[in-house]
């Protein structure tokens, strides 16, 4: 089979689309031919050497996809060949056909694409546990998103809403402001802007209920502008490291500092598919849409790699093997 692979750590010139063998799966797995696969920054990331890459090369990329079942081992009685799946956490999946355990699978229901599911599940799942784990959402809550542009962003952005919030969105630029309030945004700042000054102007000088964090480089910033009480929850450093936070600050502005990981929270079978069937039926229900995403061939995986690098994208990339 063919995957995208790279054999050393380093920019996207490291990717190449080359010949493999194809995986052989053991009595509690399954094999997926592969329709669509989620690219994320976690993928650059790790090709660069910066996260935890498991095994030798070549390395294989992608934890995010959907496709159908090709082959089932002796002892799956739940999974059936042809039947269509998508998975949120499973590695290797820039390949034509990927291994799959079991009670990492997600079934895919008919009205689903395998173009929506690979688009939502870790960008949504995300979205989910944090505005139900990491910060319960209350209606009335006043909350700010960082990159609500991005992926995540416009997906926090519907959930804040949906669960009866006002979501305020942090942009890099006007095309990407609007994107924001398209997607249910109140107000949108720049960057660039005094952003700080405008949060606290809003809200009379109280500061927002929490903040979603994903910059990493802006978490001080983010603390000026959440209340007395208020919480920022950190999730992402996509503009460089957090600086160190003292805890006595926290005691002293009585304010909480709290992180998630989506690996922490899809700790079983059924908990994956209770939360992905939440971001399906909204889908289905019209409360929660999706921007068409962005498609490249999985042969292009260096041009793909590159374009979400550049931060031109606001919405879901896929590859398409």
């Amino acid at each position: 089979m063919k995957a995208l692979t790279f054999h050393e750590f380093g920019s996207s010139d490291v990717l190449r689309f080359e010949d493999v063998p194809t995986p052989t799966i053991t009595e509690q797995e399954v094999l997926i031919e592969m329709k669509a696969i989620g690219l994320n920054f976690a993928d650059i990331y790790r090709r660069k050497g910066n996260y935890h890459l498991e095994g030798q090369p070549p390395y294989i990329l992608g934890y995010e996809g959907s496709g159908i079942i090709t082959a089932v081992g002796s002892a799956v009685s739940t999974f059936h060949v042809g039947q269509r799946v998508a998975f949120a956490d499973i590695p290797l999946a820039n390949a034509e056909y990927v291994v799959a355990p079991v009670d990492k699978l997600i079934p895919l229901p008919d009205d689903i694409s395998y173009e929506t599911a690979a688009s939502i599940l870790l960008q949504g799942l995300t979205a989910h546990y944090l505005t139900r784990d990491s910060y319960h959402v209350q209606p009335g809550d006043v909350v700010l998103v960082h990159a609500a542009a991005g992926g995540v962003g416009q997906l926090l952005t519907q959930l804040i809403r949906l669960l009866g919030a006002t979501p305020i969105g942090l942009t890099s630029s006007p095309e990407k402001a609007q994107i924001a309030k398209t997607a249910g945004c109140e107000s949108v700042y720049l960057y660039s802007e005094n952003w700080v000054e405008h949060v606290l102007a809003q809200t009379s000088g109280k500061g927002v209920d929490v903040v979603y964090e994903s910059i990493g480089s802006t978490l001080m910033d983010s603390f000026h502008v959440t209340k007395v009480h208020g919480t920022v929850v950190f999730y992402g450093m996509a503009g460089g490291d957090p600086v160190s936070v003292d805890p006595r600050f926290l005691m002293d502005t009585s304010k909480t500092l709290t992180g998630g990981e989506l690996w922490n929270v899809l700790t079983s079978s059924e908990e994956r598919i209770r939360r992905s069937g939440e971001l399906f039926d909204w889908i289905l229900s019209n409360h929660l849409t999706l921007s068409s995403p962005t498609t490249f061939r999985l042969s292009d995986g260096k041009v793909a790699h590159d374009f979400l690098e550049s931060r031109r994208s606001t919405g879901k990339l896929l590859l398409l093997p």
